[in-house]
């Protein structure tokens, strides 16, 4: 697995910023919010409530469920061991011949005919990729797709026989306090198995210190370690809920050591990134070209040496920075412009534009609302398609 996420600190006021503006690409945000059901009026003839502690009593987990669960699903775990080549160096001189460097990271099974999910810098720029089974067959492995932007790529394999293959769950219904099951092959060490909770939802890639990733995550305290990459988080049903993908460690201006906490790709936004990558070769992900802000009382007072123009409204997306030669620019936008409406829909942070991106595709057209110098106007952006040539790396 890659090394643990590092938040990079600098003065308070930087750090608040950048966590706030984030990147200069828009993610498209991965899950909503869910009602988890209203309270009702209790009548006189019903069920008396049942304390916890006796709830807990009835809920124990049976180890031989997690026996025969894992005995099952076991065998759709893989090694996945990746051989790069790089050149070796003598002091000032670069030596000719190269070398193979060695990676290792999981994956699963998900299509029997041999199709393999992982995490896209399992096998970046891999020159080989070797996948092991449980059992210890090997296979020479070719990368399908890869989207960095997700960190998700498919592998596929050639057997003589179908292989086992993982269900798909639902990451869409995962709630804090579900039980959750990490299988892997953590520092070397083969399907590893791990228990834990589901510790949180809808984690913001800006949170975990990696803007570039177009994901919000599923937080676990399932321990997850170097070499889980790519491997299953499961439900106690044995389906697949997310792909396991980092861990935090420790903050580096504390120096407080972090424990439990690993996180997830949900597995839907995985199931619809590798089905475009099988049929693609690739993912196309909606671009404005806009930097952004959610506008707030906090943010207005962080941002009038960045900005100068006096800002009315409470809420909505403040334009922090419009990219040359991209939609926005197109479309006229500038820093100092709030967005706060698009099509009907009113805006108020950054994570509602988010979210309503969701279903947006390169080529859409959007009528945004926006106030400038507190007046307010009309535009009309055409959604571009994402090109990127570099990313950020968590290696």
């Amino acid at each position: 697995m890659r090394p643990s996420f590092t938040i990079m600190q600098r003065s308070l006021k930087h750090l608040v910023f950048s966590l706030l503006v984030g990147s200069a690409l828009l993610q498209t945000g991965c899950q909503s919010w869910f009602n988890r059901g209203s309270d009702t009026a209790e009548s006189p003839q019903s069920t008396p409530e049942i304390p916890v502690t006796e709830i807990a009593n009835r809920s124990q987990i049976s180890s031989n469920l997690i026996v025969k669960m894992v005995d099952q699903v076991g065998p759709s775990v893989v090694r996945i061991n990746a051989a790069r080549s790089s050149k070796g160096s003598l002091g000032l001189f670069e030596r000719s011949d190269r070398s193979l460097e060695q990676g290792t990271g999981s994956g699963f099974i998900f299509d029997e005919k041999g199709l393999v999910l992982t995490n896209a810098h399992v096998v970046e720029d891999a020159d080989e990729v070797t996948v092991v089974l449980k059992d210890g067959q090997q296979f020479p492995g070719t990368v399908e797709g890869a989207d960095p932007l997700t960190d998700i790529a498919v592998i596929k394999i050639e057997a003589k026989e179908s292989l086992p293959a993982l269900e798909l769950g639902d990451s869409d219904t995962l709630q804090p306090g579900d039980w959750a099951i990490a299988i892997g092959n953590p520092l070397g060490l083969n399907n590893t198995v791990t228990m834990g909770i589901i510790s949180a939802t809808d984690r913001s890639s800006s949170q975990l210190g990696a803007p570039d990733q177009r994901v919000n995550f599923i937080q676990t305290d399932a321990a997850i370690n170097p070499g889980n990459s790519g491997g299953p988080l499961l439900n106690l049903k044995g389906e697949v809920i997310g792909i396991n993908t980092a861990i935090i460690r420790e903050s580096q201006e504390s120096g407080v050591t972090a424990q439990g906490l690993g996180f997830a790709i949900p597995v839907k936004i995985a199931a619809r990134i590798s089905k475009q990558l099988l049929n693609e070769g690739k993912v196309a992900h909606p671009y404005l070209g806009i930097r952004m802000v959610s506008l707030s009382e906090e943010t207005k007072t962080l941002l009038k040496d960045e900005i100068d123009l006096p800002l009315q409204q409470d809420k909505g997306v403040l334009v922090v920075d419009v990219l040359s030669d991209s939609p926005a620019s197109a479309a006229q936008l500038k820093a100092g412009d709030v967005i706060v409406q698009i099509g009907k829909t009113p805006i108020d942070n950054t994570e509602q534009l988010q979210q309503l991106l969701q279903s947006v595709t390169p080529g859409d057209q959007l009528a945004l609302t926006i106030m400038r110098k507190n007046k307010k106007q009309q535009a009309q952006l055409t959604v571009g398609t994402l090109n990127p040539q570099t990313f950020s790396r968590r290696s």
